[in-house]
């Protein structure tokens, strides 16, 4: 194996917890027992099921079974697999800090898999916004759980009630007060039935994450829309192994909507002090669009390029980071970090997806991360993480 630098702490910037199936059920209040989100057993699929409306595949998001050996998502989350079928890290925190200690990994940053990458699935299930407010605490609740249980090596990221802006500042301010680092944010509130992120009706809740220094959080694929691209960006002939590979590419420069539209919104004039995530996105398309929003509202909008406070791509480096795992930069990763910025980028792995660095993500990165400045490689594999953090 390569040598790394002295010092080196490896933080986890994106992992996934796997729900299990008695989350909600476990914690239901009375007169809540029969309307929580419970799995049944439908056409051979173990299913999410609420109010009678089934939300999502129970179990899903898990691509590596009891042996460790990592499978296509055609063969398991798109095919029969269910929560026996997965690595017991997938959903088991005791069993996630097991293969963390044997993995060389300090501290995981968790999203979840059924409910929506943003919590989307579940928040768009039924219509009665009071049950799931409930469902929203509940999971938030057993999320922050795991947290203070693993010492705070498991930082999950709460979901937030999208439908309501009032709500999501107060969730906000509930969990960070249990110790929540951070808020798991979906990138379309609109479709929610809220204003989209730009509105300044959000500026309640940028004040209270500024005020908490707790970063907002965008996963790739964590709305309805954005998700739309996984399923929509194919050509319907590719073959079915091939369609998870073009939607799961495409996702990642999505995220590159919330950069420009943040950026140009002149939100961060009024928050200078607030940060946001993007999740799984990877770097490499960073540079590219860096270049093309300074230019493009310079050649498009002047005059609104002169009312925001700094260039657009200057919004990036004071106020985002991004994940990043399987590039090489093209044979010259130093390069393209140096681009993006070493203090805006943190180390991911993905476990337990399907293009997850698996079985031995530290390894598997080790050739390329040596080739990086040794104080390179001690942020983006770990330092800028424990700031941002606090761990």
């Amino acid at each position: 194996m390569a040598k790394l630098a002295d010092g080196l702490r490896v933080i986890d910037a994106d992992s996934h917890m796997t729900e299990r199936h008695d989350l909600f059920t476990e914690r239901a209040p009375k007169g809540y027992e029969d309307r929580m989100p419970h799995v049944e057993r439908i056409n051979g699929l173990d299913m999410w099921v609420i109010e009678g409306k089934t939300f999502g595949r129970a179990g899903s998001g898990g691509t590596i079974d009891h042996d460790g050996k990592k499978h296509p998502h055609r063969d398991s989350q798109g095919g029969p697999w269910g929560i026996n079928d997965v690595h017991p890290a997938a959903w088991d925190p005791k069993a996630r800090l097991r293969l963390m200690d044997e993995l060389g990994i300090s501290t995981q940053v968790l999203y979840p898999n059924a409910i929506g990458l943003g919590g989307q699935n579940l928040r768009n299930s039924v219509a009665d916004t009071g049950l799931l407010m409930l469902c929203i605490e509940l999971y938030n609740d057993a999320m922050q759980e795991i947290q203070a249980e693993s010492g705070n090596r498991l930082l999950p990221m709460p979901i937030m009630p999208a439908w309501d802006i009032e709500a999501c500042a107060r969730e906000a301010e509930r969990c960070a007060a249990k110790g929540a680092r951070g808020i798991n944010m979906t990138a379309d509130p609109q479709d929610s039935g809220s204003p989209d992120l730009g509105d300044p009706a959000w500026d309640r809740l940028w004040d209270v994450c500024t005020g908490l220094d707790i970063p907002v959080h965008f996963h790739i694929g964590a709305s309805q829309t954005s998700l739309s691209y996984f399923g929509n960006s194919y050509w319907p002939s590719q073959d079915d192994y091939v369609k998870p590979a073009i939607g799961g590419a495409s996702l990642f420069q999505n995220n590159s909507r919330l950069l420009l539209n943040s950026a140009y919104s002149g939100m961060f004039d009024r928050f200078p002090g607030l940060k946001m995530v993007s999740v799984e996105s990877g770097i490499g398309w960073v540079p590219f669009m860096l270049e093309a929003m300074d230019y493009e509202l310079v050649e498009n909008a002047p005059k609104w390029a002169q009312k925001l406070q700094k260039k657009p791509s200057e919004y990036f480096t004071d106020n985002w980071f991004a994940t990043f795992w399987f590039e090489t930069g093209r044979g010259d990763l130093q390069h393209l970090i140096d681009q993006v910025g070493e203090d805006n980028i943190m180390f991911e792995t993905d476990f337990p997806h399907p293009t997850s660095l698996h079985p031995d993500p530290v390894g598997m990165v080790s050739e390329k991360i040596s080739t990086l400045r040794p104080e390179t490689q001690r942020k983006v594999m770990g330092e800028n993480a424990a700031k941002l953090y606090r761990v």
